[in-house]
């Protein structure tokens, strides 16, 4: 169900031409005489995977000023673009890219994973007039009633537990309420649906099973994106409590390891969990790069060698070279239409009560129509043309995970 604020938020306003008129009436009409942008902010929503700590541990920038995407510290969100977007709250990842699996890459992960918790405990200070920490469902709709942001934090990538499973429960005392096992490389918990040298455990490690049962101990939420498809199946066997795909996509319309298949949507769903949609192009489409793009990413890489091992002082070198080849060969980019294909695969698939939404702003995410945060009152308006009803988008746009991280929270009381 949808959480109403005890007093309405101010309604946007946008200028539309005569056609764009029409179309808001049709979908006005469509969805019980109410405006698309005005059931947008009236429901609770909830955006599961967000990279702004990455990107701001990296290029500092002032979350509560409203950023000019042409500068180099915009990024994807800031506080004044949630309000912009009508997003309530959002889980921001605590990311750390894979290294080497050995004692001093082990430490150096943990420290870093560390290093961005405490940027992020600043927040609480600096950002207060806009946000507040969540560490349950019923945070989230505490704050949001009370006219905040609610800050949620992941850890996108397992590699800063090592191999001592005591440090899920450290990382849980510090906010963090779910953990992506791993990310683009195997580590010590499971192995990655996109290393290429191909598997190390052939699915979870016996250490992995370990982390999967303290996660649900503590009703820390367990996600599956990035897992190989074995790893993800013994997740599912192992977890007591239902699983998340904080940010992923649907293999049967475009075939990629990260994406999920219909069997495995299918019996995500049956386990209770949920499926969050991206909004990355490069998992919603297959685009042909323009001339002279593989030669400059080849040119990038025999430079800076992998993008998930370049080294902390050469990354932000990296990032701006990065930037001028995405400037000079633009890689076409998905619309909202696509993602609300893959919204409609999954439903169809699993069933209205698995699917979210998990952008990946900020870590690679970007539509043509809905570029950063600010953009999401047009994925509501596509899925009201689309015939979704209010209830159905609450559920998409918070409602299901929300409901599946309550069931992780009671899994653990038990």
């Amino acid at each position: 169900m949808p959480v109403q604020n005890p007093a309405p938020r101010r309604i946007r306003s946008y200028p539309v031409c005569l056609t764009a008129s029409l179309l808001i009436l049709s979908l006005t009409m469509a969805c019980g005489g109410s405006d698309p942008a005005e059931i947008h902010d009236r429901m609770l929503t909830l955006d599961s995977h967000l990279d702004t700590p990455m990107r701001v541990f990296r290029i500092p920038s002032d979350l509560s000023v409203r950023h000019d995407r042409a500068s180099a510290a915009a990024g994807d969100l800031d506080f004044p673009r949630m309000r912009e977007g009508g997003l309530d709250a959002a889980f921001f990842a605590v990311y750390v890219q894979q290294g080497a699996l050995s004692e001093a890459g082990r430490a150096g992960a943990k420290r870093t994973a560390s290093d961005m918790l405490d940027m992020m405990e600043g927040w609480k200070i600096r950002y207060a007039a806009d946000m507040a920490f969540a560490h349950s469902p019923e945070d989230v709709r505490r704050i949001v009633g009370n006219g905040l942001r609610a800050v949620c934090i992941g850890m996108e990538n397992g590699y800063p537990i090592g191999t001592d499973s005591t440090a899920v429960a450290a990382f849980h005392a510090r906010g963090v309420r779910y953990i992506t096992l791993c990310h683009s490389r195997n580590n010590d918990i499971c192995d990655s649906s996109t290393d290429p040298a191909g598997p190390t455990w052939n699915g979870l490690s016996p250490f992995g099973e370990s982390v999967v049962r303290e996660m649900n101990r503590l009703g820390m939420l367990v996600d599956v994106s990035h897992v190989s498809d074995s790893a993800f199946y013994d997740a599912l066997r192992i977890s007591r409590a239902p699983v998340i795909a904080s940010h992923s996509c649907c293999r049967a319309l475009m075939d990629n390891p990260r994406n999920l298949t219909d069997d495995m949507l299918r019996d995500l769903a049956a386990r209770g969990g949920v499926a969050q949609i991206n909004l990355c192009s490069f998992y919603l489409i297959r685009t042909e790069p323009p001339a002279g793009r593989r030669a400059a990413m080849d040119s990038l890489k025999r430079i800076y060698g992998e993008w998930d091992r370049v080294p902390p002082s050469k990354r932000t070198e990296y990032e701006e070279a990065r930037a001028a080849v995405d400037r000079r060969y633009p890689v076409p980019k998905a619309s909202v239409s696509d993602l609300a294909d893959h919204i409609d695969h999954a439903v169809r698939v699993a069933g209205i009560d698995h699917v979210g939404i998990g952008s990946d702003f900020d870590g690679g995410a970007g539509l043509s129509d809905c570029p950063d945060v600010s953009g999401f009152p047009a994925v509501t308006a596509e899925l009201i043309r689309r015939g979704y009803s209010k209830k159905d988008l609450a559920a998409i746009w918070g409602g299901n995970f929300m409901r599946v991280w309550g069931e992780a929270v009671r899994a653990a009381s038990k």
